[in-house]
């Protein structure tokens, strides 16, 4: 199997898999470090390499949930308080086996949407490499990461922009709802 073959096959097998799938089976720290790696190799302008990561495991997990219940609580008024959505909170974080927390180091040296998508790339490796090792994951940004950042212990210069959830699965693969790229691809040769 060529190169191109490995990395086409990984790309278009790679899903989102919720909490709600997760099973209880712990991810090693090696493979949690496997799939951090690959998302130094993300390509970043003039090196400014802007990804962060806050690994939260084991206590760490229910700690996080607390905190965003109590962000919740704190940020929405009790007209639009819903005890479903803060239930959820403390739900989803105790499925999950590891949550990543994605930031981003604004530099000042280049506009700041670049970081952003300096991260996602970073981010996207983490996916490919989390299908590759068949730890199912997905990116959740919800909008308390805003407030996060203490909790986090981030820098002056640092956000959050994403909660990245994984854990292992029994999920079936299943098709992608994709159109065809030559829906969205216009050519310009002359």
């Amino acid at each position: 199997m060529s190169n191109y073959d490995i990395v086409s096959k990984v790309i278009k097998e790679r899903r989102s898999i919720f909490p709600a799938s997760y099973i209880n089976k712990e991810i090693p720290v090696e493979v949690i470090n496997q799939i951090l790696e690959t998302a130094n190799y993300a390509p970043t302008h003039k090196l400014t390499q802007p990804w962060r990561f806050t690994v939260i495991r084991k206590n760490g997990l229910a700690r996080l949930g607390e905190e965003l219940g109590k962000l919740y609580k704190q940020l929405v008024s009790p007209q639009q308080f819903l005890q479903k959505k803060y239930d959820s909170f403390a739900e989803k974080t105790s499925q999950a086996n590891c949550i990543i927390a994605i930031n981003m180091a604004v530099s000042g040296k280049i506009p700041e949407w670049e970081e952003l998508a300096a991260v996602s790339c970073a981010v996207q490796n983490m996916a490919l490499t989390a299908e590759s090792l068949r730890v199912g994951a997905y990116w959740s940004s919800p909008p308390l990461i805003d407030d996060l950042g203490e909790f986090l212990g981030l820098a002056e210069n640092e956000k959050c922009i994403g909660l990245f959830y994984m854990g292992y699965h029994n999920e079936k693969p299943w098709e992608p709802n994709r159109t065809s790229m030559a829906e969205k691809v216009k050519w310009i040769e002359e």
